[in-house]
């Protein structure tokens, strides 16, 4: 199988964000120390698969062995890749088994988020073979874009977002980043068919991305926070933050940014391939850099740790950032600092793992994975 190297290199990306431009590296020690540690992760990984099934973690979430796939098929060395083909073979088999009559991709629940991310596993596969689940899965993602539309009834704040699915009918700024993930990647690099017209609608996604974003010149929401702290940064979804609200003003109720949404922000506007200047993604850039941290995640310290070290990782490896300028000014070479953060909480085992265990960051499964994709970025951008 053809592993991630170049897969994600499209110059489209790195346009003038204002930021460092990348330069030439020759940090030929750091990425050394880095392989080393993926090598680790990697093979750790591998035996935590259950052989029979080819599952990793719970077999009801896909979305854990896709990951787990990705963070395999991304190590630097093909002939280390290669030495988990049949680890491979087995999770994209069990992959195969998760595909619903619906095109979705996933178990008990979650289907948005499971779709997405084993779409990607898939796509990063580059196996022909896949090419027509993928194009199942991926109108399966298109048609779950809220639209609440109604005649005599004004557009609905969701609209335009993917949620969780099932039960979760609302959108949210995860979803919908992980989702136009999905859906760029599988436009970029899958034949269009003829006569297929369907598509995400990417002007109504940005819409709702907006809507979660504090930022009062572009976003009307009466929970749009007027605080410096918070100008530019994101939330959950449009009323809900997961760091919690602070007073607005005339006694209203504004909701706190935080860093792993502000990210997924960030990547929004970038698979939406929005022009660098405008003012939203000006302003999710600002506020990113006023709140750099590889100690934790701003706004919600440990809690979801390591999603945000990977979104962190994707973002600015996909903007072409080498340095970023932090509150005080200071030159920050983010790639050096987040890889140096993440071998010091590799286990001697290999694996990673968040004592805080929001959002399932207690699995070392997910975490690991987590932590080898964003290894992963750190080494390929370098």
């Amino acid at each position: 199988m053809n592993t991630i190297k170049g897969f994600f290199q499209v110059s489209l990306f790195f346009f003038a964000c204002g930021f460092t431009p990348l330069l030439a590296d020759q940090s030929t020690s750091i990425k050394l120390e880095i392989e080393r540690a993926i090598g680790k992760g990697v093979k750790w990984l591998n035996q935590e698969q259950n052989r029979s099934s080819g599952h990793w973690g719970e077999a009801d979430y896909p979305a854990l062995t896709a990951l787990a796939l990705r963070a395999t098929m991304g190590h630097p060395d093909e002939l280390v890749v290669a030495q988990y083909s049949s680890n491979q073979i087995k999770g994209f088999s069990f992959l195969l088994s998760k595909v619903q009559s619906d095109g979705g991709i996933y178990g008990k629940g979650l289907a948005c988020y499971n779709t997405s991310i084993c779409m990607m596993a898939l796509l990063q596969s580059k196996n022909p073979e896949y090419e027509k689940i993928i194009q199942t899965a991926r109108r399966f993602l298109i048609n779950q874009q809220s639209d609440f539309d109604q005649k005599g009834v004004e557009d609905n704040t969701f609209d335009g977002g993917v949620g969780y699915g099932s039960r979760w009918a609302h959108s949210d700024l995860s979803n919908t980043h992980l989702a136009m993930e999905a859906l760029f990647y599988a436009k970029k690099s899958l034949q269009p068919k003829e006569g297929e017209n369907l598509d995400l609608d990417w002007d109504a996604a940005i819409s709702f991305v907006s809507k979660c974003q504090n930022l009062s010149a572009t976003n009307k929401e009466k929970w749009v926070s007027e605080h410096a702290e918070d100008k530019g940064g994101f939330v959950y979804f449009p009323g809900s933050s997961m760091a919690g609200e602070r007073e607005g003003g005339n006694g209203s109720v504004a909701l706190r940014s935080y860093g792993s949404m502000s990210y997924a922000g960030l990547l929004s506007f970038i698979y939406a391939e929005m022009d660098s200047s405008d003012p939203r993604l000006q302003a999710v850039r600002k506020w990113l850099e006023e709140n750099y941290d590889i100690t934790e995640n701003p706004g919600m310290g440990q809690q979801g740790l390591y999603y945000y070290y990977h979104t962190m990782a994707k973002a600015l490896s996909l903007s072409g950032v080498e340095t970023v300028l932090d509150k005080e000014g200071k030159k920050k070479d983010w790639r050096k600092e987040l890889a140096l953060e993440l071998l010091n909480k590799q286990n001697p085992a290999g694996y990673w793992l968040n004592e805080n265990g929001r959002w399932w960051e207690r699995d070392p499964i997910l975490v690991s994975s987590y932590a080898l994709l964003a290894l992963e970025r750190v080494y390929y951008s370098l």
